[in-house]
């Protein structure tokens, strides 16, 4: 089972690596120009990011998550690890944290959207936009309990 540490300035290669693989696998709804503009946006921010990771023995990335407040900005799962606990050892250390979770997830991301509602997370509304005005529809999301 992985360790969560905080990110470090080293893992700025990693996480951009990791963050690409995850979107290549879950996120096949963008557009092939939308896809290459997130990627400028995520390349140039990440790095510096406080975020917490998700690291294999070898102390590489299988994961990360930023929140903010108590609002989960991200979670990004390296794919070849997807399935086996990652995602709900960070999601579950957020909710430790912030037991008022929110976050929002591309409607499009059926398998994020799963994996939010079998966690315990319930809709609290929709937006026809991404945070950025693309159009890829929204669902906010609490955690229930």
């Amino acid at each position: 089972m992985p360790t969560l540490r905080a990110s470090r300035p080293t893992d700025g290669n990693a996480v951009v690596d990791l963050w690409r693989r995850s979107v290549d696998a879950t996120h096949d709804f963008l557009s092939a120009a939308d896809r290459q503009a997130i990627d400028a946006e995520v390349a140039g921010f990440l790095p510096q990011a406080p975020l917490v990771v998700a690291v294999d023995a070898q102390d590489t990335p299988q994961g990360f998550m930023l929140v903010d407040g108590s609002h989960m900005e991200a979670l990004f799962i390296d794919p070849a690890v997807r399935g086996t606990g990652v995602g709900r050892l960070l999601l579950q250390h957020a909710l430790a944290e912030h037991p008022q979770l929110t976050t929002d997830v591309n409607a499009q991301n059926e398998q994020a959207v799963g994996f939010y509602l079998r966690m315990g997370f319930v809709e609290t509304g929709r937006s026809a936009l991404d945070g950025q005005g693309r159009p890829y529809p929204l669902i906010h999301l609490r955690y229930g309990g």
